[in-house]
């Protein structure tokens, strides 16, 4: 009888747990969800805009995140998968790109990655955007020599955007500061 009490309660801490962790990740999906409707239009295009950052104006998508190019990307194609795309995921398609608030239309595009996904191009670049910028405007990624090459904000006219260092140069090494 005692084993059979035990046993039924750690069933139903079982059911308890699953019915938590199930809960916890239809709040995450949504969630995600939610975030990712936010950089779409109503057409179901990813937006793509110009704002103002500390390097100037870039490319930014539906939710303020900067845009980034890869300089290991070649014709059109992206070369960030697998661990990098983790930290530089791309901009995904399901429908047409929109171009809004400064960004050309007519620089908007999208490319076929390896998984069969639409990546976002502008200039013919594909577009990324950098886990570490977690609020507008920021642009902790750029100029990182990260997965093989560099990553460069990019500007309303699809070209990479780089530090201006004329204003007295970069005084740490590593940029830094410390």
């Amino acid at each position: 009888m005692r084993l059979h009490k035990y046993f039924l309660l750690g069933v139903t801490a079982i059911v308890a747990m699953a019915a938590m962790t199930g809960a916890a990740l239809a709040t995450t999906h949504t969630t995600t969800a939610l975030s990712d409707r936010a950089t779409r239009s109503a057409s179901g295009g990813v937006k793509v805009a110009v704002a103002n950052t500390a390097l100037g104006r870039v490319l930014v998508d539906g939710r303020g995140r900067t845009l980034y190019l890869f300089g290991k990307d070649k014709q059109g194609r992206s070369a960030c998968s697998g661990k990098c795309a983790g930290f530089w995921p791309p901009l995904i398609a399901s429908g047409k790109p929109l171009a809004t608030a400064g960004a050309k239309a007519s620089l908007l595009g999208t490319t076929k990655r390896t998984d069969g996904r639409l990546q976002v191009t502008y200039n013919h670049h594909p577009l990324y955007t950098f886990v570490k910028d977690t609020r507008k405007g920021q642009t902790n990624g750029e100029e990182l020599d990260v997965f093989g090459a560099e990553w460069y904000a990019v500007s309303a006219a699809g070209a990479k955007v780089e530090k201006d260092t004329s204003s007295g140069g970069d005084p740490s090494p590593g940029g830094y500061g410390y």
